[in-house]
């Protein structure tokens, strides 16, 4: 990919992961080589204790899209382009009562979305499908169980996306991400 970032790499893992969710059922070829895959690893962990289990595939998630986030984007640009967001926002703040100059700075804040969309959205050219993969799977591995409620209330998917975003605040700032 280039410095720039091409949005081709992130629309094909999107059509790519829509398929993948799309014929899990019906081409078992994908359904059962991710059975084969996470069945004796993250199903053994997940079997071992159901919670503790999840906590520890939560966090191993969180850490593998960190770390990819950390490593496939420009931090530096993204950094700059954060640092000046922010002013932005601070100076929008001063002229909250000057339609005209807020207008002006809204729009130099908007130039910022696209670059900064395209270096955000990198990783996921390289995690969109293990997660696709991982979230059928969990569908299919916690059905079976008969949708087990975490802490007496939380289904499967609940747990996780509470538990990835706790996970990713807290290695973003360890690992320092941008």
């Amino acid at each position: 990919m280039d410095k720039g970032g091409s949005f081709k790499p992130v629309i094909f893992v999107m059509i790519a992961s829509l398929a993948i969710a799309f014929f899990w059922d019906s081409i078992t070829a994908i359904k059962e080589t991710a059975h084969l895959i996470l069945d004796p690893s993250a199903g053994a962990l997940l079997n071992w204790n159901l919670t503790i289990g999840m906590l520890i595939l939560v966090f191993i998630i969180s850490l593998f899209i960190t770390l990819l986030q950390k490593y496939a984007t420009d931090q530096k640009e993204m950094r700059r382009i954060k640092k000046e967001q922010k002013e932005l926002q601070e100076e929008m703040k001063k002229y909250k009562e000057h339609p005209e100059k807020l207008m002006s700075l809204q729009k130099k804040q908007f130039e910022f979305m696209g670059p900064m969309m395209k270096l955000s959205m990198r990783p996921m050219v390289f995690s969109g499908i293990p997660l696709i993969l991982f979230f059928r799977w969990f569908w299919d591995f916690f059905n079976v169980l008969g949708d087990p409620k975490f802490f007496g209330f939380l289904s499967w998917f609940w747990f996780y996306l509470i538990g990835s975003m706790i996970f990713s605040m807290i290695l973003k700032k360890v690992l320092d991400v941008a």
